[in-house]
């Protein structure tokens, strides 16, 4: 309430694991009632999550939170790889198969929701095979954004010690191949918004264009003589530019 009364227009909720929230109360209170007391405590103030294990992601999760227009439509799911032999070798607690469970829900029930990950490659063991197998599977989820990472190895952790480490030239080649869908992916994501009217967050001005985001976490550019800084302004979307939104206040 104070950070509403102060201007405040968006609250992240951020950590390490944040669906492990409330599971050492006792009794315990799950993420999703804590999401429900904030949203409705603060109806004009946005709220927008951090990363969650898609595991977090079921029929309740959504039915408890679809109907609430201050939940940012942003969510980004841990995922690492989209081969199941590789998520094994990383001790992931899910595959492929309940990681898109996760996506087909969200966008069943929330209106073209930004579906985010993380992935890496070159994990310890990874064939070209399995990265091929990651690749069909991120077109599958077709994500609206992603960061790649290769691979780093990490003294005293159980990977630093498997077999079949991948050669760094590999990791950069298979990041350029991911990279590359994952930009088409992000434009196609994009360009349904053009020619619509949306609201917009503004944060900063930088060589000469206000920045601001959407409540699908999509970047807005637009020229304006005001000053925009955490104005939350209606924006008409003309064009896509790069990774980003042209509009026009």
């Amino acid at each position: 309430a104070r950070l509403a009364d102060a201007g405040v227009h968006e609250i992240v909720l951020t950590g390490i694991e944040i669906a492990s929230y409330g599971k050492d109360f006792e009794p315990q209170v799950p993420l999703t009632e804590l999401l429900e007391k904030l949203l409705t405590a603060q109806p004009n103030m946005q709220f927008r999550l951090g990363s969650l294990d898609p595991r977090a992601v079921d029929d309740a999760f959504c039915e408890r939170l679809a109907g609430f227009a201050n939940l940012a439509r942003h969510f980004h799911l841990s995922m690492q790889s989209g081969c199941d032999a590789t998520l094994k070798r990383m001790n992931r607690k899910y595959d492929t198969g309940r990681y898109f469970e996760s996506v087909s829900l969200l966008r069943r029930y929330f209106d073209a929701p930004a579906i985010t990950t993380d992935m890496i490659v070159g994990f310890p063991g990874e064939t070209e095979e399995e990265f091929s197998q990651t690749l069909t599977f991120i077109q599958k989820c077709a994500f609206s954004a992603m960061h790649i990472f290769p691979y780093s190895k990490r003294p005293g952790t159980p990977a630093a010690k498997m077999p079949e480490q991948v050669p760094n030239s590999v990791k950069e080649e298979r990041a350029h191949r991911a990279a590359q869908i994952a930009a088409g992916m992000e434009r196609s994501y994009l360009e349904q918004f053009v020619g619509q009217t949306l609201p917009v967050l503004f944060e900063q001005k930088r060589d000469g264009l206000w920045h601001g985001y959407t409540t699908r976490y999509s970047e807005v550019i637009a020229d304006h003589p005001e000053n925009l800084h955490n104005q939350l302004r209606n924006v008409y979307i003309s064009a896509v530019e790069g990774n980003c939104l042209r509009g026009s206040l």
